[in-house]
This record gives structure tokens, C-alpha cells and sequence, in this order.
């Protein structure tokens, strides 16, 4: 690849996490840059005023901007999608694309075309919120036909907290819902520092690690015709589906 690739990220205001993490995991392509567009999410909850902040409007004026830098793809770095439903995500996208011309994808539409390019049936789950939306993230996956057999949360609500869990107590997430030997294991929110994370632990727990911030970068990559190949040191879904 010589040309420039461009990569545009909705990015929720309050995330301190995926920008950095995006910004590394491309370091290893020097022809790709990541720009983000931010709109405002604070709360991560049920509660009408937190469930309007994934309003489509907030999220398509993010996108009209970004479409300004003449990004290849476009991309929603979040995880709403898991609670509030993957059509959720499928609107968002279509209206995007009809709107900017460009391709878009998002975090959880990826994955759900990570576990079906993986043979992912079952799957452990990792995250920072309450006990509501961790329900309702269950469920949700389960009506797409994937069966959470082990979770862990932390019962955390301000999104900006999120970015202060440690490796440490992800670490020890993983563990646990590794004993359920689950087909994959999500880490779902992107202000989580749990990308790194995959490289480190694939071969001490044998299962593979989808985090939020890697899946989005996977299918933006995808979404902009680029093999997620050329992401290198991040764990098993860039080398077991680098070239689908």
C-alpha cells in the first residue's frame, strides 16, 4: 500500500481510550491515519436521557465532519449496539452511507461478522457496566443466535470512568470467563485499555480475545477494500481473519 488511507472514528466525547489505542494499532502502517469525530456520551445506562445520547442525528452531524477529511471509511467506535440492538447499528451505517457516500461499519457489526467468520458460537464477556445493560448486552446476542456462557462486570456507569479500570482487573476478567471455555472472548466498550491485552493472553488462556477497539479497526479496515492483515501484534483476530 502507498496510497493514503484515512479512517474516520465516531468517537463518544467522554472516551479517553480508543483514540490512543487506534493510533497504535496503526503505527505499523504509515499510509493509514485515524481521525475521530467526536459527540457527546456520558452515561452508559437505560435511563431515557443516556439511551438518547445514540440519538442518529448527534452521530450523522460526527459523520458529516468527518466526511469533510475525505475519510475512506467511516466507522462507530462503540458498543451501543449491544444493548440497544445490532438493527441499531444497521440503520447508522445505512444512513451514513446515504448521507456522506462513504462506506461505514462499526464495532459491533464487525464483531457479529467476526463470530460468524470464526465459527463463534459461544463467548465470555467482559465489561464495565451495570447489571441492566450487561442483561440486555446478553440477550441481545442471544437473539443473534450467540451464547453467553460467562460474564464479568464491573457495575460502573460514567463512561469517562470506564478508562480508569486496570490491566490487572481486566486480567483477571478474562481469566474468569475463560473457566467457561467460551468459543471467543469479548471485551465490550471501547474506554477500555483491553486490545493489548489479546497478544499477551491468547496463548496463557488458548481462547481468542475480540476487543472493542480491535473489531472496529478490523471492520474500518475492511470497510475501506484494506486486508486487516497489515495490523500486526494484536492478537489473533489480524492473523486467524487478517485476509477475509
Amino acid at each position: 500500500m502507498t496510497n493514503p488511507l484515512r479512517l474516520g472514528m465516531l468517537t463518544p466525547s467522554s472516551n479517553t481510550i480508543l483514540e490512543p489505542v487506534t493510533s497504535a494499532m496503526l503505527a505499523g502502517m504509515p499510509e493509514a491515519t485515524a481521525h475521530f469525530g467526536r459527540f457527546r456520551v456520558t452515561e452508559i445506562s437505560l435511563s431515557d436521557q443516556a439511551l438518547a445520547q445514540f440519538d442518529l442525528e448527534p452521530m450523522l452531524t460526527a459523520a458529516d465532519l468527518l466526511a469533510d477529511a475525505h475519510c475512506d471509511a467511516l466507522c462507530w467506535n462503540g458498543t451501543s449496539a449491544g444493548w440497544l440492538g445490532f438493527d441499531k447499528d444497521v440503520a447508522l451505517c445505512e444512513a451514513i452511507e446515504a448521507r456522506t457516500g462513504i462506506k461505514a461499519s462499526s464495532s459491533v457489526l464487525a464483531l457479529s461478522e467476526i463470530f460468524k467468520l470464526a465459527g463463534v458460537r459461544t463467548f465470555g464477556l467482559v465489561t464495565p457496566y451495570i447489571d441492566d445493560v450487561q442483561t440486555g448486552i446478553i440477550e441481545n446476542f442471544r437473539s443473534e443466535g450467540y451464547d453467553c456462557v460467562a460474564e464479568r462486570h464491573l457495575g460502573v456507569k460514567v463512561n469517562f470512568d470506564f478508562a480508569l479500570t486496570t490491566p490487572d482487573q481486566l486480567r483477571e476478567m478474562i481469566r474468569d470467563v475463560a473457566q467457561a471455555k467460551p468459543d471467543g472472548i469479548v471485551i465490550l466498550c471501547t474506554n477500555l485499555a483491553g486490545a493489548a491485552l489479546a497478544e499477551e493472553m491468547e496463548p496463557e488462556i488458548g481462547i481468542p480475545i475480540y476487543d472493542s477497539i480491535s473489531t472496529a479497526v478490523w471492520g474500518a479496515l475492511r470497510a475501506a477494500g484494506v486486508p486487516p492483515r497489515h495490523i500486526e501484534g494484536w492478537g489473533r483476530l489480524f492473523t486467524d481473519l487478517g485476509d477475509l
